[in-house]
């Protein structure tokens, strides 16, 4: 790769946001990369937008690398085993904002998925539990301390906060994660963490690489 990185964190439906944002980045379609860190879904009202945006761009050929979230992983692990356990869980995230975009659709729907269109299904189905490059580590949420990143649970991968945000430890890579709100972007030595809680008000935020240059929304 010889083009710019652009990471963007957590959307949460707002597709205004994202639209803003996109039009901002300084991005080169035919050389650079974007990278979604996942929570696509819930919490804002316009979680449909956001998948038609992001679906758009890889029709339009943009070269993208969408990440998976904690609220993919658990409305996934809820569809793959239809464990009634979750949908408390799901519901707590903002279920219902996610349904009320695609129309309304009901809780009976979500062991069949059956409201995504289907390149909103695929699109999940897609989704990474990391991205490493020769210089960073792509992740929803953070690692887990001293296990190498093929050993890494994609739970861990998607849901942890601690101990990685309380020790900030050298994993080779820098750490480019989202997941865990911050008024304006984490910066240290070894990680850079990019959700600047969007869908709370707050802005929308990227992180061009190598640059380590901000953008917001």
């Amino acid at each position: 790769m010889n083009g710019k990185i652009f990471a963007i964190g957590d959307i949460h439906g707002c597709s205004a946001k994202l639209s803003l944002l996109l039009q901002r980045l300084p991005f080169d379609p035919g050389h650079d990369t974007l990278v979604f860190l996942g929570d696509y879904l819930d919490r804002g009202p316009r979680v449909k937008e956001v998948l038609d945006q992001i679906c758009r761009l890889r029709q339009d050929g943009v070269r993208i690398v969408p990440l998976m979230g904690n609220h993919e992983y658990l409305l996934l692990e809820y569809h793959k085993t239809g464990d009634q356990a979750l949908l408390p869980y799901l519901r707590g995230l903002g279920l219902e904002n996610t349904l009320e975009s695609y129309g309304g659709a009901s809780l009976s729907q979500l062991t069949s998925l059956a409201f995504l269109p289907s390149e909103h299904r695929a699109f999940l189905d897609s989704l990474l539990p990391c991205w490493e490059t020769e210089g960073y580590i792509f992740v929803h949420a953070g690692l887990r301390h001293g296990q190498p990143l093929a050993e890494q649970s994609i739970p861990d991968l998607c849901e942890i906060r601690e101990p990685f945000l309380s020790a900030d430890i050298d994993y080779g890579k820098r750490v480019i994660f989202g997941h865990s709100s911050f008024a304006t972007p984490l910066v240290t030595p070894f990680r850079i963490g990019i959700d600047t809680g969007a869908v709370y008000g707050n802005l929308l935020t990227a992180v061009e690489l190598p640059a380590v240059r901000f953008h917001h929304a």
